[in-house]
């Protein structure tokens, strides 16, 4: 276990290379990450995946040579997990820009899981709106199969685009890999063991592709706090488009915003927190705890 100064001792001599301004564009609208976050969390972080990424890359031309055959620098894959709102898509987003700028892997890719979720009309003709999200909202078979082909090299491999205004995957739009050095994979349930009732037993999972695995964790009180706050900024913005498909809490007043923000929470987000997500906690490479103004002040690293 590290504090916060105990981690930043292990930055060693690694540059700051985001500017301010390129960390502001990389934040969320309610995500909070400083300058500070980054020299004293981010960098250490970057030191210590840039040493696995080479560690792996000798273990892998090892394989080679012992089966005679040629070299071939496969991606690393790591995965973030986390609930809903603790901030993984701006860590992710942030994790990779600061990757990206080594120069042993200049290719960094980050694929979130939204893309694989079951289609709005395939989960409410499953009865499974209220469960999005939920092991058993996604697609598990094709994202195992991008998974796999990712980690097999092969020269292009599409995911699916998932629009958080339309609240649906986008049909016939992807987003094209093409051999990364590292790609981040970030979704709340990427560390599942099963899919929620399918595959169980002998299945492969999600993490089974992991080199290296992060959760972001919170107090529970913290986490809705930073979710209706998120839902405020929404309904003032994007919820007033009327291609949004929460357009119809455009003129809710605050109050009337804050308690249905607080109804989603607690009947599906933090179910599927306390369900789902942080069972799964124990099994990262680093956890990650942050405190409720979003500073990561305590982290977990695994040793084996």
């Amino acid at each position: 276990m590290f504090t916060r100064e105990a981690w930043a001792g292990l930055r060693a001599n690694v540059p700051l290379t985001l500017s301010d301004e390129d960390l502001a564009g990389l934040r969320g609208i309610t995500d909070i990450v400083s300058r500070a976050d980054v020299e004293e969390i981010y960098l250490p972080l970057t030191r210590l995946l840039n040493l696995h990424v080479s560690a792996a890359r000798g273990l892998t031309r090892v394989t080679d040579d012992f089966l005679g055959r040629l070299a071939i620098r496969r991606p690393y894959i790591i995965g973030v997990a986390g609930s809903v709102a603790v901030g993984k898509s701006t860590f992710a987003r942030v994790l990779r820009a600061l990757l990206a700028k080594w120069p042993d892997h200049p290719t960094v890719e980050l694929v979130t899981t939204d893309g694989f979720l079951l289609s709005t009309a395939t989960l409410e003709e499953r009865g499974l709106m209220d469960r999005k999200g939920f092991p058993e909202s996604y697609d598990l078979p094709q994202m195992i199969a991008f998974l796999a082909s990712v980690r097999a090299n092969m020269p292009e491999v599409q995911a699916p685009i998932y629009s958080h205004e339309a609240y649906d995957v986008l049909p016939d739009r992807f987003q094209t890999v093409r051999r990364p050095d590292i790609l981040i994979f970030e979704g709340l349930n990427v560390l599942q063991l099963s899919s929620g009732g399918m595959n169980r037993g002998g299945s492969v999972v999600a993490s089974d592709f992991f080199d290296f695995s992060i959760y972001l964790d919170a107090d529970e009180a913290d986490i809705e706090r930073w979710y209706i706050e998120r839902f405020l900024v929404l309904q003032r913005t994007v919820f007033q488009r009327p291609s949004s498909y929460f357009h119809h809490f455009r003129n809710l007043s605050e109050s009337e915003a804050v308690e249905v923000a607080r109804g989603i929470w607690r009947r599906v987000n933090l179910v599927n927190l306390r369900s789902n997500i942080l069972p799964t906690r124990s099994r990262a490479s680093l956890m990650m705890r942050k405190r409720q103004d979003h500073a990561i002040t305590q982290l977990w690293l695994r040793e084996a």
